[in-house]
C-alpha cells in the first residue's frame, strides 16, 4: 500500500520545535517513499483552542515547504480533515457504540464527587485517578433508564485487568505491558467530543494512515491504542516514536522564551532553511557526517530507520553556526532585503540629518548604495541578523573607547606609536581627494613603504580611531570609504586628542 502519513496538530498556540520536527519527519518519510502527506486538524480539546492558531499551522507549513497533499483545504476523498467537523458526522459516536456492542467499551455515569473519591497513582509525574469499572456492571435496563433521564455520561474503553498487550514500534521493537497497568480511558467525553486518543485511532484507520510518527511521550499510551485496534479488528499502522528534544542542560525544551517556536526563531534572525535543516538533525543523522541539507536533499536521504532513540539536544550554538552558513551562501539581493531593517536600526537612518556630532556620517548612511556596502561587509561575518546591530553601530556614532585598544602585541603597536602614525597620516588624509577604498589604501600603502613597517602597524591605529572597536566587519580603508572624508578625519583627530591626553 502507498504510504500515507498525517500531520495532526492541535490549534493551541505557536508551532513549537517538537511539533515542527514531527511535521518535518512525517513529510520526509512520506516524500522519500513517494507517499501522501496529509494535514488533519485535531481540535477536540475546545478548552485549549487558541484563536488564530490554525493560521499559524498553515503559514508555518507553507514557509517551511512542507506542502500537504490532502487537508481541510485539499480534499483527497477522506474528509472532513478537521475533527470538530468530523464530530458532526457522528463518526466517533458510531464507532464508540460499536465497541459497546462488542463489550470493549461501556457507558460511565459517575459524577465528579465519585470520581474524586477514587484512588490515584502517579504516571509520568502526573497524578491520575484509576477508574474501578464501577459502571461496567450496570444492566442494559439501568443504562437505558439513565440515558432516558438525560444523565451525563462518558464512554470508557474496557481494558482487561489480566494478561499483556504487545505493540510494535519501528525503532523500539516489540513493547509489552501488563494489562493491569491500562486504565479504562475515556473515549467519548460528556460534551460528545471524542478524546484525543480515541479520535486518533478512528481517524487514522478511516483515513488509511499507514505510518504514525509522534513523540515518544506517547509510548505509554500506545498499548491502549493497540487494544482499540484489536477490539475493532483493524490492522494497526506502523509506529515511529521520536526521541525527546532537550535543552543544553538535558531538560525537556521549555515552551517559553523564544527558541521553542518556529516564529520565535524567525524573530531572533534565523532563516527558514537553516531552521528546517537544524531540526532535521534533532534525532536523525545521515550515513556520513554531512550537516548542510536542502529540503530536496533531505527528502532523498531521509531513512527513518536512522532516527535515534536517545534524546536530541537543541544546541543553540550549532543552530547559530548553521544559520551563518546559510547566510554566507545566500543570494546577496535576498540577504540585503532581510538585512536592511537591522542596518537601518543600527545606523539610525532617518530622513532628517542630525545636527549633533556625527551628522556627516548619518547623512552618508542614508544612501542605499552605502547601506549595501555595509551589508556586503557583514554578510560573511554574522550568524543571525540581529548581530548586524552590534557589528555596525559604530558607523552611526563613534563609541567611547579605551586608548588601551591601540596596543596590539601582534601588530607591535602601542599608544606612542599609534599617536605617531595618526599624526603623520592626518595631513595625507586631509589632502586625499579620492576616498574610495582603493584610493585610500594606495595612499596608506605608500606611507607604509616610506616608513619601512608592516601594514598592520599603520592600519591598526587608523582602524581603531575610525571605529572605536577591536572587532569590525572590514578594514580601515573600507570603513573610511563608508564614513566619508569629513567624518573619517573627525574621528582620527579625536583619536589623536585621546592619545595626547594619556
Amino acid at each position: 500500500m502507498k504510504i500515507r502519513i498525517r500531520y495532526a496538530p492541535s490549534p493551541t498556540g505557536k508551532m513549537h520545535v517538537g511539533n515542527l520536527r514531527s511535521a518535518l519527519y512525517e513529510f520526509l518519510i512520506a516524500k522519500h517513499e513517494d507517499g501522501t502527506f496529509l494535514l488533519r486538524i485535531e481540535d477536540t480539546d475546545q478548552e485549549r483552542f487558541v484563536e488564530g492558531a490554525e493560521e499559524i499551522i498553515y503559514r508555518t507549513l507553507a514557509q517551511t515547504g512542507l506542502i500537504h497533499d490532502e487537508g481541510p483545504d485539499k480534499d483527497g476523498g477522506y474528509g472532513p480533515y478537521v475533527q470538530s467537523e468530523r464530530v458532526k458526522t457522528g463518526i466517533y459516536m458510531k464507532y464508540a457504540k460499536e465497541l459497546i456492542e462488542k463489550g470493549e467499551a461501556y457507558y460511565c455515569f459517575c459524577d465528579k464527587e465519585r470520581l474524586a473519591s477514587l484512588k490515584t497513582e502517579v504516571v509520568e509525574g502526573k497524578e491520575i485517578s484509576v477508574y474501578d469499572k464501577h459502571c461496567l456492571s450496570l444492566s442494559a435496563e439501568e443504562i437505558e433508564a439513565k440515558l432516558a433521564e438525560g444523565r451525563p455520561f462518558v464512554i470508557r474503553q474496557n481494558n482487561p485487568a489480566e494478561g499483556t498487550t504487545t505493540f510494535h514500534d519501528e525503532l523500539y521493537g516489540d513493547i509489552t505491558v501488563e494489562n493491569s497497568q491500562l486504565n479504562d480511558m475515556i473515549l467519548i467525553k460528556s460534551d460528545g467530543f471524542p478524546t484525543y486518543n480515541f479520535a486518533n485511532v478512528v481517524d487514522d484507520h478511516t483515513m488509511n494512515i499507514t505510518h504514525v510518527v509522534r513523540g515518544n511521550e506517547y509510548l505509554s499510551s500506545s498499548p491502549k491504542y493497540q487494544r482499540l485496534y484489536e477490539a475493532f479488528g483493524w490492522e494497526p499502522p506502523k509506529y515511529v516514536h521520536l526521541p525527546l528534544v532537550t535543552d543544553e542542560n538535558h531538560k525537556k525544551l521549555a515552551k517559553r522564551g523564544g527558541s521553542e517556536s518556529f516564529e520565535g526563531l524567525l524573530a531572533q534572525g534565523f532563516v527558514t532553511e537553516a531552521i528546517v535543516n537544524f531540526i532535521a538533525l534533532l534525532g536523525w543523522s545521515p550515513e556520513d557526517n554531512r550537516e548542510i541539507f536542502s529540503l530536496e536533499e533531505l527528502i532523498k536521504e531521509f531513512d527513518y530507520h536512522r532516527i535515534s532513540k536517545s534524546p536530541a539536544v537543541f544546541d543553540m550554538v550549532k543552530l547559530r553556526w548553521m544559520n551563518g552558513e546559510y547566510i554566507k551562501a545566500m543570494d546577496f539581493d535576498r540577504f540585503y532585503e532581510m538585512a536592511e531593517p537591522y542596518l537601518k536600526k543600527a545606523l539610525g537612518v532617518v530622513e532628517e540629518s542630525c545636527a549633533e556630532s556625527g551628522a556627516s556620517a548619518s547623512g552618508r548612511l542614508m544612501d542605499a548604495g552605502v547601506l549595501r556596502k555595509i551589508a556586503a561587509m557583514v554578510k560573511t561575518r554574522i550568524e543571525v541578523f540581529p548581530d548586524i546591530e552590534e557589528m555596525t553601530d559604530f558607523f552611526r556614532e563613534l563609541p567611547e573607547y579605551d586608548t588601551a585598544m591601540y596596543t596590539h602585541k601582534k601588530m607591535k603597536t602601542d599608544g606612542a606609536s599609534s599617536l605617531e602614525v595618526l599624526t603623520e597620516v592626518l595631513p595625507l588624509l586631509e589632502a586625499q581627494e579620492d576616498y574610495s577604498n582603493d584610493g585610500l589604501y594606495q595612499t596608506l600603502l605608500k606611507y607604509v613603504e616610506q616608513k619601512g613597517c608592516k601594514n598592520g602597524y599603520v592600519m591598526w591605529p587608523i582602524r581603531t580611531a575610525v571605529s572605536g572597536k577591536q572587532m569590525t566587519p572590514a578594514g580601515a580603508t573600507e570603513i573610511m570609504e563608508v564614513l566619508g572624508k569629513e567624518e573619517s578625519l573627525r574621528r582620527i583627530r579625536k583619536g589623536i586628542a585621546k592619545l595626547q591626553n594619556v
